[in-house]
């Protein structure tokens, strides 16, 4: 009669229930590490395609500027046309502070005696509106003909110019004074009312050219 499979065999019954056991207990092991192993292989394999890339560049993107070039100031107030428009906003509770700073700026290019501060004041006339606006903020009105050239017409940075340094405390009160950005608006003269306009051709039709007589036979 022949002993059955593991049977009379403490040692090899006492091997395999422990090779069991230790299966049993590293499986709930296996997967997570399989998973984990994966998840890194492929984040080293993007990091390595995302290296090899050319960098994308916006279609909408604006164009690097040069270095070097300088940027144009958007609150400057320089024309480039013959003739320009301030249009400045005060608020109601603050005109003396903005008028303190056009009556010394009057006073400084009154008595210039450089050609281009004598061709700014020549040019500029203030006026103050009899009308709020729809704020109830005072409107001040600075009507420039001719305009200079390259001249940035802000009352604060030709006096601080004609001063060598205004009072800090008067530009303070100045720029406080202003109820919000100045609007600028350049013009070229269409007429002059006091003068004869010249006479223009029609905008008629070229005539049809005639096409030349043909030589007697």
């Amino acid at each position: 009669m022949s002993a059955s499979p593991g049977v009379g065999r403490p040692g090899a019954v006492a091997r395999s229930i422990g090779h069991s056991a230790v299966s049993r207990s590293f499986r709930p092991l296996v997967f997570p590490l399989v998973a984990l192993s994966c998840a890194l292989f492929a984040a080293d394999r993007s990091r390595s395609q995302q290296g090899n890339q050319t960098p994308q560049i916006p279609v909408n993107a604006s164009p690097a500027q040069p270095a070097g070039t300088p940027s144009k100031d958007p609150a400057a107030a320089t024309f480039t046309s013959t003739a320009g428009l301030l249009l400045v906003t005060v608020k109601a509770d603050k005109t003396a502070d903005y008028e303190a700073v056009i009556r010394a700026l009057q006073e400084q290019l009154s008595k210039a005696t450089d050609e281009k501060h004598r061709a700014i004041a020549e040019g500029w006339r203030v006026f103050k509106a009899s009308d709020l606006d729809a704020k109830a903020n005072a409107v001040y009105v600075h009507v420039i003909y001719p305009a200079v050239p390259e001249v940035d017409y802000r009352p604060s940075l030709i006096l601080d110019e004609l001063l060598s340094g205004a009072s800090a405390e008067m530009l303070a009160k100045y720029r406080d004074a202003i109820a919000s950005p100045p609007a600028k608006l350049g013009m070229t003269e269409f007429a002059h009312m006091a003068v004869t306009p010249v006479a223009r051709p029609a905008n008629a039709s070229p005539p049809t050219p005639v096409p030349p007589k043909k030589p007697p036979v």
